[in-house]
């Protein structure tokens, strides 16, 4: 196993296929154009690969908010169907943890799905409690992956 942090948009292109399990109508032509956007602001993606193969892939972006302080957010947070339950997701919180201390971050962030029940109880387990709602209004339905 290998953990690779990925800053470049070609990097990131080139696991593309590992999206596609999160949003499998997403064309690499948005997912390039959304990173277009991301990447100047601090967007990168950590990715864990066993041989050459990709198995588990999350984007992650620090900022500042005025009741945190300096944070990392998680985005995004996929492990190939056929290597859940085996450790990876785990290497990759560990990771962003480290990354968070290291950078003197306050917190680490993240959403998920209100009914994604397995996410909820992986992310509990790694240590990370709900604090509220994550509002939101949708005001373009075409511009959701």
């Amino acid at each position: 196993m290998r953990t690779q942090e990925i800053t470049t948009i070609p990097e990131m292109l080139a696991q593309y296929e590992m999206l596609l399990h999160l949003y499998s109508n997403f064309t690499i032509e948005k997912y390039e154009a959304y990173l277009n956007e991301m990447v100047p602001f601090n967007y990168k993606q950590l990715a864990v690969f066993e041989d050459d193969k990709c198995v588990a892939l999350t984007g992650f972006w620090s900022g500042t908010k005025l009741w945190s302080g300096k944070y990392i957010e998680i985005d995004n947070f996929i492990v190939h169907p056929n290597y859940r339950s085996k450790g990876y997701g785990k290497v990759m919180t560990d990771y962003i943890d480290n990354k968070a201390k290291e950078t003197s971050c306050s917190m680490i962030v993240l959403d998920a799905f209100s009914g994604n029940f397995k996410a909820h109880r992986f992310y509990y387990n790694q240590g990370f409690v709900p604090k509220g709602f994550h509002f939101l209004k949708i005001l373009n339905e075409t511009g959701l992956s």
